[in-house]
């Protein structure tokens, strides 16, 4: 469980500490914000924090298995290298996040919003991206496996060297996304 109570973190957020390497686990910070928290290496797994303002906080490394992130501002948030393995990112702002060699496995991101996010070589097998808003994004060497982009809006995105393999793609808008490569 997590090291910190609500109120001892929303302190620290408040005096401008960081929460690097924490155990965060379980912790609940729904509807607060915490704009350009760093959470780098921390240990957030099933933790919730929906609708919480979290745009521009920086979670790379970071431990966020099973994490309700449902409705959040992620916009130009940073998860490169992060493990988001069962997290429910449903109706996020993704704008501009980075999510380099994540782990997305399972992830529900139905309906997000992730215009010129960044998802180079993250990992997305199984991954619910139905109604997606993608326009843009880089899935450059990302493994898309059995992920569901039905409905998707996939407007000049990359997707090259790709693997897409057993992806559902029905209804997915692909103008001018480029798929050089792409493993299908």
């Amino acid at each position: 469980m997590s090291d910190l109570t609500r109120e001892e973190l929303l302190d620290r957020y408040r005096r401008g500490e960081s929460f690097r390497g924490m155990d965060l686990s379980g912790i609940d910070l729904s509807y607060e914000h915490l704009k350009g928290a760093n959470f780098e290496q921390a240990d957030l797994s099933n933790a919730h924090l929906q609708n919480a303002n979290l745009e521009g906080a920086n979670f790379t490394r970071a431990n966020l298995t099973g994490v309700f992130l449902f409705g959040a501002n992620l916009m130009g948030a940073q998860f490169d290298e992060a493990n988001l393995s069962d997290a429910n990112l449903q109706d996020t702002n993704l704008e501009k996040a980075s999510f380099r060699a994540a782990n997305l496995t399972h992830a529900k991101l139905f309906g997000i919003h992730a215009l010129n996010a960044d998802f180079q070589a993250a990992t997305i097998i199984a991954g619910r991206l139905k109604r997606a808003k993608l326009i843009g994004a880089n899935f450059n060497r990302a493994d898309l496996s059995q992920a569901h982009l039905e409905r998707s809006d996939l407007t000049n995105a990359n997707l090259d060297q790709a693997k897409l393999i057993g992806a559902f793609l029905n209804d997915a808008c692909l103008d001018g996304a480029s798929m050089v490569g792409a493993i299908r």
